[in-house]
């Protein structure tokens, strides 16, 4: 058996292997930024942080719920709802990606809301996605996420690069430059394999490793920008 008929023959555990490991490094993430925005009260460490709690969530839905469920071969329903959940949490982990970027020119100073995943801003976004779910889930596709998220993060390369532009002795900047630009070219690829390619498994899976390259270099710029320094 070749490489790629043992990875289709065990996709499902694989699919919940990789949403596992997502799911622990989104959880590793919150913690630690939820750590350092207690000490900083810095809003855009705020919305960074709730971006990859719906990301985690998103992945533990899609990669490990939707997985055992199709083990168990319950019902198509089931797996319409699971795949409308996922949209609903992925699209809103972008939005609040992009939100840490531009918060300073959204938010004035005297604005002071008491939670950073409902206030009047960030509604917009929960109506944004719920509509975007809804309409995937009556055409049975995902091109409206694809359309949302590519053009989420086409925004956000670019806000990163002048960031970075600006302030390139701040290496956190570069990585989530990288990071952006990574996130924008895996979704043009899922989105070919999606409506071009018919999810061919070849593609999926330098997809995955990408996605899981994505994470880690959050992981990395997070861990690295939080730690202590040595006395």
């Amino acid at each position: 058996m070749d490489f790629l008929g043992w990875i289709t023959q065990n996709k499902e555990i694989l699919k919940i292997l990789f949403g596992l490991i997502i799911t622990l490094i989104c959880i590793f993430i919150v913690l630690r930024t939820n750590r350092l925005f207690k000490i900083s009260k810095h809003k855009g460490i705020r919305y960074f942080r709730n971006a990859f709690f719906f990301y985690g969530i998103a992945f533990f839905i899609k990669y490990i719920i939707e997985s055992i469920t199709f083990i168990l071969e319950s019902s198509s329903i089931s797996l319409l709802i699971i795949s409308a959940l996922f949209e609903f949490f992925l699209i809103m982990g972008g939005f609040f990606l992009l939100y840490s970027l531009l918060w300073k020119k959204i938010e004035t100073k005297n604005e002071k809301y008491t939670s950073s995943l409902m206030n009047p801003k960030i509604s917009v976004f929960y109506m944004m996605a719920i509509i975007i779910s809804v309409l995937d889930l009556i055409n049975l596709s995902h091109f409206y996420m694809f359309l949302s998220q590519i053009t989420v993060f086409a925004i956000a390369s670019l806000i990163s690069f002048v960031n970075y532009f600006n302030h390139p002795e701040k290496k956190f900047l570069k990585l989530y430059f990288a990071a952006m630009v990574l996130s924008f070219i895996t979704w043009i690829l899922n989105a070919f394999s999606a409506f071009y390619f018919g999810w061919d498994q070849g593609i999926m899976i330098n997809i995955y490793v990408i996605n899981t390259i994505i994470f880690l270099v959050f992981l990395y710029g997070v861990v690295k920008f939080t730690s202590l320094p040595k006395r």
